[in-house]
């Protein structure tokens, strides 16, 4: 399955580039996944990028907004969709700083929130190429995720 990162702006704080590139370089052992960055505009013009960057993918929304889940239910989610056929690309979509237009959640196949907490979009961002990758290793057994 092919994993897209579709985010708006690119990250400007350090930590979360290297966090990302840490992440990103991690999860490629075992999928194909990259990232995009989409230009930055008012909630509706970002909302509009984002759908069409991840245009034909399942799409997963962080917002806080979304169901609150844990590793193992988004693990189980993820194990499914693996095993659809239909399922071949997956985007994971973050805003920028002003959160999702109402379009975006309305067009997510599975909306998802860190917990009530507002994260700032960079570290939601890290913290989300995190999970997937802490999916992955928890599917294959391997210790990271304990």
């Amino acid at each position: 399955m092919k994993w897209k990162f579709v985010v708006v702006g690119k990250p400007s704080l350090e930590y979360a580039r290297i966090g990302i590139e840490e992440y990103l370089k991690r999860l490629r052992r075992y999928c194909n996944a990259e990232f995009i960055a989409v230009k930055n505009g008012s909630p509706k013009e970002e909302g509009e990028r984002l759908m069409k960057a991840s245009e034909g993918a399942f799409r997963i929304v962080f917002d806080e907004r979304g169901e609150l889940i844990d590793t193992e239910g988004l693990s189980k989610k993820v194990s499914s969709l693996e095993m659809d056929g239909a399922c071949k690309s997956v985007a994971v979509l973050i805003g920028g700083a002003e959160g999702h237009d109402e379009s975006v959640r309305n067009a997510a196949d599975l909306l998802i929130s860190f917990g009530r907490l507002t994260l700032q979009h960079e570290l939601a961002l890290v913290a989300a190429v995190e999970q997937i990758y802490r999916v992955y290793t928890l599917k294959r057994g391997e210790p990271y995720h304990r």
